[in-house]
């Protein structure tokens, strides 16, 4: 499971460190540069990523952002592709050499380097997605997500289709940034069903982020008590959960991306994070010189579920033979989206 396919786990950790290293490393050392559109003579947009776009969905999405604000004014985009820590480095200084409009980056691999960058080059605008420097710059923007709110949601579907009444999460480690992926989750499910029992895991260890086999223990955990609904927040450990709720035909909810491909019949839906949004709308902001710190949620589209984006009956996901429960997934994400439902964030100091 790809590590890029957690990052608001990945993100979680470096918030909790206040973003103070980029700390991913990678094996490959090759780093690529593309034109995927060109010829256009308005703005320029650079997209640097922190590793490979390949069939890296959450990464496509962002790919897909910056090609539409490049469309949307009439100009040109560039993606450099990176694939180890030696890479984004050149590749974040190739970006700022090439002096476009914008400099897009992905992650929080890259909060550092920009924080240099911006200090060095003041006239040139940085959009950093799913991350932010610790230090604010005026030319520096971020977009970060409301991951809580889509949690709820899937909550609320565990809630609705659990026959054990028992509702849980393995979640990466015990910090108010990881628990926005199990708090929420109990409190959607105990608000359409007000008597389930829930309970969290935590994967813990050396490795926290890639330990499928802590992770299948801390989920077998909850399911030898019973639990048949679990939250899988274990980043590249989620195939553990996975692997373990298939086997005790229970059902467990992804994060990111769609993540019922990996376990069709056990993954019931999937918190998706729409870096494809945040891009298109991060950038508009930036023109029209509006910078700062932008959170997205249900709202502003940023955070969704696959059971209501287009396209959920070919998704693989259990939750697209359950019609009545989406409808009132529906119902409970427009009350969260007009302000009468407010979803608590574990985070929120």
């Amino acid at each position: 499971m790809s590590r890029r396919h957690h990052r608001s786990l990945q993100l979680a950790a470096a918030t909790a460190l206040m973003v103070t290293a980029a700390t991913a490393c990678n094996a490959a050392a090759k780093s690529d540069a593309s034109d995927s559109a060109s010829g256009g003579s308005g703005k320029t947009f650079t997209l640097v990523t922190p590793d490979a776009v390949g069939q890296n969905e959450f990464l496509k999405l962002a790919v897909s952002g910056v090609k539409a604000a490049a469309k949307q004014h009439d100009g040109s985009q560039k993606v450099y592709e990176s694939t180890d820590t030696a890479s984004q480095q050149q590749n974040v200084q190739a970006a700022v050499d090439a002096k476009p409009d914008v400099v897009v980056l992905v992650g929080f691999e890259f909060a550092d380097l920009v924080a240099q960058q911006a200090q060095k080059n003041p006239k040139q605008q940085f959009l950093i997605i799913d991350a932010c420097t610790a230090k604010t710059f005026e030319n520096v923007s971020c977009a970060v997500f409301r991951e809580h709110e889509g949690v709820y949601l899937a909550g609320v579907e565990a809630g609705l289709l659990s026959e054990s009444g028992k509702v849980g999460a393995v979640d990466v480690l015990d910090t108010p940034q990881f628990r926005r992926y199990s708090d929420p989750f109990a409190a959607g499910a105990k608000k359409v069903a007000a008597k389930t029992e829930t309970g969290t895991r935590f994967v813990g260890g050396q490795s926290p982020f890639d330990d499928s086999a802590r992770a299948k223990e801390q989920a077998n955990t909850l399911l030898s008590k019973g639990y048949d609904q679990i939250m899988a927040a274990a980043a590249a450990g989620n195939y553990g959960v996975f692997e373990a709720a298939k086997a005790k035909g229970a059902y467990a909810y992804g994060v990111d991306v769609n993540q019922c491909v990996s376990a069709p019949g056990t993954v019931v839906d999937n918190v998706i994070k729409r870096t494809d949004v945040a891009v298109e709308k991060g950038v508009e902001s930036v023109l029209a010189g509006k910078t700062g710190t932008v959170s997205y949620g249900l709202k502003e589209g940023g955070i969704s579920l696959t059971g209501l984006e287009a396209g959920v009956d070919a998704s693989k996901c259990v939750i697209a033979d359950h019609k009545d429960v989406l409808a009132k997934v529906e119902a409970l994400r427009d009350q969260i989206v007009s302000g009468e439902l407010k979803v608590d964030d574990p985070a929120a100091s």
